[in-house]
């Protein structure tokens, strides 16, 4: 059993549609925020819609029983807090660590898209780079 299928057979299946098109969506925007990081003048605005985005698949997450997905979206959530209260600018080795996390949050929306089963997380994804550069 997928993903998909596990989520449908669990819970309401409005949930679970509502989660899928939200999350969807929110994966195919990260990879554009995250480049424009390194643009002084969008840090702020940039940085606080990845926290909402994080925070909101870090909520759902919870709610689907999702852990992998939920553990790695608060454990992000927590250094864009970090960043949020920061005004040093982001250096590229965050920017490469957020695209190193984006690629993982597309490749699990492949998997509930395929209803395959939900790809473990990289180990390389839970060290987190230096903020206070």
């Amino acid at each position: 059993m997928g993903i998909k299928s596990h989520l449908e057979a669990n819970f309401d299946f409005e949930i679970v549609d509502e989660f899928l098109d939200h999350y969807s969506m929110m994966a195919d925007s990260m990879e554009v925020m995250i480049v424009d990081l390194s643009k002084p003048e969008m840090h702020s605005i940039v940085v606080d819609e990845l926290f909402r985005i994080f925070h909101s698949i870090k909520s759902a997450a919870a709610f689907l029983q999702i852990e992998s997905m939920m553990k790695l979206a608060r454990l992000v959530e927590d250094a864009l807090d970090v960043l949020r209260k920061s005004d040093k600018p982001v250096t590229d080795e965050i920017v490469s660590w957020l695209l190193d996390i984006n690629d993982m949050f597309e490749q699990w929306n492949d998997d509930l898209k395929n209803d395959a089963k939900l790809s473990k997380i990289k180990f390389s994804l839970l060290k987190i780079p230096d903020l206070d550069k």
